[in-house]
């Protein structure tokens, strides 16, 4: 194992991003001022010269902010590593940006996944209607908020 990236004595100003999907990359080694992550436990901004974190991802909104641009993207599910280097690691298992969702099909799974849970006679119905009832919610969220 190679040993961990040294810290540097000052604080860069800018942020180095990689997110990466099972199937392509979504940003390379982007250098940005902050992004905000939905971790399981709670929304997580990092910035430049953030502490050493592994993270879990939930279903919810990845904003990359640089400049006076932000960028949103859905993201389903993944882990992101900090690391004390400036340099951020986003593995997500799905990823869409926030404008390219439609909001009818929203509302449409929230509706069926919602009907779907209310009549689970199982425990893995449930499970799996209460994972779409999350994710859609989330997606609901996303585009409200």
């Amino acid at each position: 194992m190679k040993p961990r990236p040294p810290t540097p004595a000052s604080i860069p100003s800018k942020l180095t991003v990689n997110f990466v999907l099972p199937y392509r990359s979504e940003i390379s080694s982007k250098e940005v001022d902050m992004v905000i992550i939905p971790a399981t436990t709670g929304q997580m901004g990092v910035l430049p010269g953030h502490v050493a974190t592994i993270a879990e991802l939930k279903p919810g909104v990845l904003s990359v902010h640089e400049g006076s641009e932000t960028t949103k993207y859905f993201v389903s599910s993944g882990f992101a590593f900090i690391h004390a280097n400036s340099f951020a690691d986003i593995v997500a298992v799905e990823a869409v940006p926030v404008d390219r969702i439609d909001p009818s099909l929203v509302q449409k799974g929230l509706a069926d996944f919602t009907q779907k849970l209310s009549s689970a006679s199982t425990d893995l119905e449930k499970a799996e209607a209460q994972i779409g009832v999350d994710v859609h919610s989330a997606l609901n969220a996303a585009l409200t908020g």
